[in-house]
């Protein structure tokens, strides 16, 4: 009796008819953060582009200051900014535990620029029509300022909240209080941070 022959080789098959396929995030960028001087390059790129400069520049600051969810972004009212006392309530969307962050000088400056341009709405951040920029629109903008920025891989807004996170650790922050400025309910979603931190391997290349 001869024996059926499978057509499984072990690898997923590309059907034409089908849908494209989504790259694993390793095949589109060797890391999911960004270092500061990445943020910088991203926020002053942002800040030079026509009419919504200070907008999208302060979108992508405070998203990467504050660890912000692109939900957390686009949800964000001006109710929650405490102009006069320099704080920032921060609601964190999943499950996550809300908490009070402060403000630095530069995000005043820009907050009361963007408030006296959108008065009539309650969301910080807006589109030209007033109502609240829909996460896809920030996809698009961190991506597009990406590009004019000359990355070399394509980013997303996550990447800041990630950023922040490494950028805290290697400071030497302990872990406990980067879990609670990030909302975390499990630390084990903290410690990813801290296990990319070269500053604890120093001096492990010094001995030739």
């Amino acid at each position: 009796m001869k024996k059926s022959q499978s057509s499984f080789s072990g690898k997923l098959q590309f059907h034409p008819a089908g849908p494209p396929v989504k790259q694993k995030n390793l095949a589109r960028r060797s890391r999911e953060f960004l270092t500061a001087d990445e943020v910088k390059l991203l926020i002053a790129t942002a800040k030079a582009q026509g009419r919504y400069g200070i907008r999208d520049s302060l979108l992508i600051l405070m998203t990467y200051r504050h660890a912000l969810r692109v939900g957390e972004v686009v949800d964000l009212k001006w109710d929650q900014v405490d102009m006069d006392n320099a704080k920032l309530y921060v609601n964190r969307l999943k499950n996550g535990d809300s908490s009070v962050h402060y403000l630095e000088g530069d995000e005043l400056r820009a907050l009361r620029k963007l408030k006296r341009d959108s008065t009539t709405s309650a969301f910080v951040f807006c589109s030209e029509r007033k109502g609240p920029l829909t996460t896809s629109s920030v996809h698009k903008l961190v991506a597009r300022t990406g590009k004019l920025a000359g990355m070399e891989f394509p980013i997303h807004p996550h990447m800041l909240r990630h950023a922040k996170g490494y950028q805290l650790a290697s400071k030497g922050v302990d872990t406990r209080a980067i879990q609670a400025y990030f909302g975390h309910k499990n630390i084990q979603h903290t410690v990813v941070y801290t296990k990319l931190d070269p500053s604890r391997f120093k001096g492990f290349g010094k001995d030739l």
